[in-house]
């Protein structure tokens, strides 16, 4: 039985174009992108289409059907799919409010007790043109966001995917959680 291979020499096969590496690492970190997964859906209304292991599985298209990434290491490989997961979110909630056209959706308050975004389906786009609005004006801040919340990364792990310090990230995390409740207050 072939022994597992690390991480980061999986990223590098894969981003040399392996493919078979890219599968493998996919399978390795799959209990972690499915927490991720979860993570995302917590907020989610009950019976939601969309499952984590539904996600994963549109995640795994994305990533083997993309464009080639240059990945560096765990971390980073965490942050992307992390995105990507959102965005499978964010098109699935425009794909069910094109039906609905609108339906009178309100705006939630970004939970600042718990640090989470609570927003059921219809809420997401709104969610989502704020973080929009936010990366344009502070593309650091909403990555912090898009990490901690969205990717269930810790402190540690989120300063180590931007390269910043915890103290940095904190200031960043306030900010970010402040900007959000504002905006989501005006929508």
């Amino acid at each position: 039985m072939e022994t597992e291979r690390p991480i980061t020499t999986l990223l590098g096969e894969w981003r040399k174009g392996d493919s078979e590496a890219g599968r493998a690492l996919i399978v390795m970190l799959q209990p972690e992108l499915r927490r991720i997964a979860a993570h995302h859906m917590r907020g989610e209304r009950a019976g939601h289409t969309l499952q984590p292991t539904a996600l994963v599985n549109a995640l795994y298209l994305e990533l083997m059907g993309g464009v080639a990434v240059e990945w560096q290491d765990r971390a980073h490989f965490l942050a992307v799919a992390s995105n990507l997961l959102r965005r499978v979110l964010v098109d699935h909630a425009r794909q069910r409010n094109a039906a609905k056209r609108g339906g009178g959706a309100r705006a939630r308050e970004f939970d600042d007790a718990a640090g989470a975004l609570d927003p059921p389906d219809d809420q997401i786009l709104d969610i989502h043109h704020a973080l929009e609005a936010l990366e344009a004006m502070d593309p650091r801040a909403a990555k912090v966001i898009e990490l901690r919340y969205y990717g269930g990364l810790t402190e540690s792990e989120t300063a180590e995917v931007l390269d910043v310090s915890i103290s940095t990230l904190r200031r960043d995390w306030e900010f970010a959680r402040a900007w959000l409740a504002d905006r989501l207050k005006k929508i």
